[in-house]
């Protein structure tokens, strides 16, 4: 059977954009039921020249420095957004605005009136919209969603959840848009901490109220030099910028159904890299997730015999319809890595997109997951517990 064609229109080079190109082709190689093909069809970065080597070395048919052209291109279905966050609201409303269907990485903006304005646009113009939450796209996010569903653990008392990196943990490593209120919004919450609050969306439901603290201990980072992102260098000489955002974020949480929690970021903890790490309590077992072996979940369950109980591991795979495009045999054991997660979320993306249910998450989600953040940097800027309103 011959797929339909997907047209896509990439903004952005680095990393994630990197991830999603990736992602792309290889939805379309390991998914045999994948209900589009994905054509790399126009890649925009800030100048030509970038454009056109981004375009050659992602495998991209045409390129531009033009992103306004690419959203405007009546061949484009699916404008693909990798930009720094100040700029995901402009590309992203154009794009609703063309009748373009929307994936945009997280957060969805730096402040909730944007994020507002998305949701309710895409509503009105009637596209989909998918933010890049790749952490509900794990199998053991996937897999941990199911037990929770059909009450394995009971009724959810507790979540707990943390995001640490250590990239910034070096008081040389250079400022970057991440340390800006205008540019990035909050620091490690919305950087770091958003996919936390996304997992405890998806598992828990929604947040009532939060009370929230931060730190920042590298107040004054020296300019940029060569490079970007993580890999940038700086002139040791050169002029320090301030710092405008934290470091460390830690709130505690309530959730409408009655569950309590916290939740914390740091890109300042040492050693860790992909260091997001949940734990979900019931009050008939504990489900547990450590981030640097997504691939597992330690679950203890109270229906066992009791001298049956105690924490097990259980592997995430084809519980998971997901899974399947890796791995065709049984259950687990071949371990997915982070660029397999894309893949996922690629899949998810275009599955919604070409049938009649939603992507998820989408933009309500991202808007919701906006609606925590504020809340959060608020509680800390009033110094109380804040409500988050419905």
């Amino acid at each position: 059977m011959t797929r339909k064609k997907l047209n896509i229109g990439l903004i952005g080079s680095g990393f994630m954009g990197q991830a999603h190109a990736d992602a792309y082709r290889r939805a379309a190689l390991l998914y045999r039921n994948l209900k589009a093909e994905p054509i790399l069809h126009t890649f925009a970065d800030a100048t030509p020249e970038l454009a056109a080597e981004g375009a050659s070395r992602f495998g991209f048919l045409h390129s531009t420095h033009d992103w306004k052209k690419l959203v405007t291109n009546p061949e484009i279905d699916l404008v693909d957004i990798t930009t720094p966050n100040s700029m995901h609201f402009e590309m992203a409303m154009a794009a609703i605005e063309a009748g373009k269907h929307v994936y945009c990485e997280k957060p969805l903006t730096v402040n909730l009136e944007d994020a507002k304005a998305l949701s309710e646009a895409a509503k009105k113009h009637g596209v989909k919209t998918m933010v890049g939450f790749n952490n509900i796209k794990t199998p053991s996010a996937l897999l941990a969603k199911q037990l929770i569903d059909r009450g394995d653990i009971g009724q959810i008392t507790r979540f707990r959840g943390w995001f640490d990196q250590g990239f910034f943990n070096d008081s040389d490593m250079p400022w970057s848009w991440r340390c800006s209120r205008k540019l990035a919004g909050t620091g490690s919450l919305g950087d770091l901490g958003a996919h936390v609050i996304s997992v405890a969306q998806f598992l828990m439901g929604p947040i009532e109220s939060v009370l929230g603290q931060e730190q920042t201990f590298f107040k004054t980072r020296p300019a940029p030099g060569d490079g970007s992102g993580y890999k940038a260098s700086a002139d040791l000489n050169a002029k320090r910028l301030d710092v405008e955002n934290e470091d460390q974020f830690q709130s505690l949480v309530q959730f409408k159904n009655g569950a309590g929690g916290t939740i914390e970021s740091s890109r300042i903890a040492a050693g860790k890299v992909f260091g997001v790490y949940w734990e979900i309590s019931g009050t008939e077992g504990t489900i547990i997730m450590d981030g640097e072996r997504f691939n597992e979940l330690k679950i203890v369950r109270y229906q066992d015999d009791k001298a049956d109980r105690g924490f097990k591991t259980v592997y995430a795979g084809s519980q998971v319809e997901q899974f399947n495009g890796f791995f065709g045999f049984d259950f687990a054991g071949g371990g997915l890595g982070y660029f397999d997660v894309k893949v996922i979320e690629i899949y998810d993306l275009i599955q919604g997109i070409m049938d009649s249910s939603s992507c998820f998450p989408d933009f309500d989600f991202g808007y919701e997951n906006q609606k925590i953040i504020d809340a959060m940097a608020q509680s800390v800027s009033e110094k109380k517990r804040i409500f988050i309103k419905g």
